[in-house]
């Protein structure tokens, strides 16, 4: 129960937090893509969480701690929280006052990849049960080398480019994607911080990155 709780809250919470950093500089609730980035972003997030309570609540419990313990990360996820605040309320001003318009085709092939980001995103904690928010050496963590893990490194965060990058197509604002470019960088500094931590507390993560030489790009990086 005390893990369900957790998990409405968070749920909730999420929706009247983005909704505010939207509707609010919008000026308006006629804000359709506002609407649709809403649904496509809490409708599966409500459906996998429901599938995780039940199937996997230990998962789902390391998935809402999002308290990082790196010092080093900290700071990246301060940018990041900051950069996801300024997205928002751009995207939301920018429908205000008219700034931008993107094609009705080319959101519907943003809602396309955010959706594929969502399938990918859903596989890759299929695959890896120790995957947390955080960066941590769990207690008798292994190295996954399966599935896409075997393709690529971190492939979480290459769900998370694809999911975050889309996000201002997917509000209708091209200032909006402006503001957020910062974000690939700031996976970045994350994936080098995070690959130093593994390789002095988890055994076998040396070898592995022998094995599979990219991180988050096949053939690229």
């Amino acid at each position: 129960m005390k893990l369900l709780f957790q998990a409405l809250i968070k749920f909730i919470s999420g929706i009247l937090f983005v909704g505010l950093l939207l509707f609010l500089p919008a000026g308006t609730l006629h804000y359709p893509c506002g609407w649709l980035f809403t649904g496509l972003l809490f409708v599966p997030m409500l459906l996998l969480g429901t599938i995780l309570f039940f199937k996997a609540p230990a998962l789902l419990e390391k998935r809402l701690n999002s308290k990082e313990k790196e010092n080093a990360q900290k700071g990246i996820v301060a940018l990041s929280a900051l950069g996801f605040l300024a997205s928002f309320i751009t995207a939301g001003l920018d429908f205000r006052f008219g700034w931008s318009q993107i094609p009705i085709p080319v959101i519907v092939i943003a809602a396309l990849l955010f959706l594929f980001g969502y399938v990918l995103y859903t596989e890759v904690m299929r695959e890896n049960t120790y995957l947390s928010r955080t960066v941590e050496i769990q207690e008798d963590q292994m190295v996954i080398d399966s599935g896409l893990y075997g393709i690529v490194r971190h492939p979480m965060y290459l769900a998370t480019l694809l999911l975050f990058l889309s996000m201002p197509i997917l509000l209708g604002s091209w200032y909006s994607l402006i503001v957020f470019l910062h974000y690939p960088l700031l996976i970045i500094l994350r994936i080098r911080n995070e690959e130093k931590v593994l390789e002095e507390g988890l055994a076998g993560y040396k070898e592995y990155k022998k094995k599979v030489p990219y991180r988050i790009l096949p053939f690229i990086w």
